[in-house]
């Protein structure tokens, strides 16, 4: 792992949106090769690595594909030789390159990605949502999703050493909020870079089928068919759900490892927030979550014992976590930002639901949907979705969504 170059020192903090920040946490990363194709919401993070790559900010291989089905292909032969490697994409992006993200799972590439959600076609829109992701929420990435952009930065930071892991070998989406990350400005504190190097410690991806000259082998070769070859394909099966499910605790490590060195925590599986005497919560994921916050804080000071809880990581799901949160209220409410059209509810809802069956008692759930297409989801609209949640304490259940964004004018 070559240093940085001596005449760019980083500097402690910068004032940047979401998407720079991502790039930020790719800098201090050291990626050996970076490809990258421009989409909306997630154009001006490439703009950002490409001018880190040109002044030197950035020591990496930048490939400049001619789309992101290329791009992802070419990083996929990357990782195959070793290399620690990392993209970016959205929506429509996501979609043409899906052939080899589908991929990237069953050959095991701790590979990165940053995913700048938005919602997909059609009607024509360009704008936030979490459609995109969650339409490959079981592809078999891990996926995880910031609050905040000082979240984006670190984030992307500790995906590498979690999709790294002897224990996991899996590719990860870091999602960001499209719009209101991707675009949000704050100021935000960069890590040692020397402690960041010590944090994810030498590159070591691939470990069990890196490409070597000296020691050829076949990858990928055809699987199934019966007997002997369908048993392999469940034994590849069974130790990719594997790796999976050893995520959950090498995310909280990470996570708790991340905080003891530079002093910022965040939630590694979920956030619970005034859940200790809540009788009922409703549940986000995203940005979305401050306003959720602000609501709930109105909600107690009006003598309401509200909660909620924070979806942090969405794959693997972290089952026995949400069944925890879960267990100490009555009722709960689950806001989307994106719609599972099987189901005519929230994609988050039905792991919800899946959840609620774990538990020794039941309780009333209600589906929101709203945020959807770039609108905004205020604290007003969380104030709606607490009130209707703690109407279902009584009985009153809604038996499809409420669609939080359906009047606004």
């Amino acid at each position: 792992m070559s240093a940085l170059p001596q005449a760019k020192t980083l500097p402690g903090h910068v004032v940047c949106d979401g998407n720079e920040a991502a790039a930020w946490g790719v800098v201090l990363s050291r990626p050996d090769m970076v490809a990258v194709y421009p989409i909306t919401p997630q154009t001006s993070l490439v703009e950002a690595l490409a001018q880190f790559a040109a002044d030197g900010t950035l020591d990496t291989e930048m490939v400049e594909a001619e789309g992101e089905h290329s791009v992802l292909s070419v990083l996929q032969g990357a990782c195959l030789a070793g290399a620690r490697t990392y993209t970016a994409t959205s929506g429509p992006g996501l979609a043409f390159m899906f052939e080899p993200y589908l991929r990237a799972p069953g050959l095991r590439l701790p590979m990165v990605m940053s995913l700048v959600t938005r919602d997909t076609l059609s009607p024509q829109c360009v704008w936030g949502g979490h459609q995109d992701a969650m339409s490959v929420r079981d592809v078999g990435w891990i996926q995880v999703y910031c609050e905040s952009v000082q979240e984006i930065l670190d984030t992307v930071i500790m995906a590498f050493r979690i999709a790294e892991h002897r224990d996991v070998m899996l590719p990860i989406n870091v999602c960001h909020d499209g719009n209101y990350l991707s675009f949000g400005v704050c100021r935000v504190d960069l890590p040692d870079a020397a402690g960041v190097d010590a944090f994810l410690g030498k590159a070591d991806t691939n470990w069990h089928v890196a490409l070597d000259p000296d020691r050829p082998m076949g990858v990928d070769p055809l699987t199934g068919g019966g007997g002997p070859g369908a048993a392999l394909f469940a034994r590849y099966r069974k130790g990719h759900c594997r790796g999976m499910q050893n995520a959950l605790q090498v995310i909280v490590d990470t996570h708790r490892d991340f905080g003891d060195r530079f002093g910022r925590r965040h939630a590694p599986l979920l956030e619970e927030y005034r859940l200790d005497d809540a009788e009922y919560a409703i549940v986000t994921i995203g940005s979305m979550t401050g306003a959720a916050k602000d609501a709930v804080d109105e909600a107690r000071c009006a003598g309401q014992r509200a909660g909620l809880i924070k979806v942090k990581t969405y794959r693997p799901f972290p089952l026995q976590a949400m069944v925890q949160a879960l267990a100490r209220v009555k009722a709960v409410g689950v806001v989307d930002r994106s719609v599972s059209f099987g189901w005519n509810a929230g994609p988050v809802f039905q792991d919800v639901l899946g959840t609620l069956a774990m538990l020794p008692q039941r309780i009333p759930a209600v589906s929101f949907i709203g945020g959807l297409a770039g609108a905004d989801l205020t604290p007003g609209h969380f104030a709606r979705a607490l009130e209707t949640t703690a109407q279902a304490l009584a009985g009153a259940v809604p038996i499809a969504p409420v669609w939080l964004n359906e009047n606004d004018r």
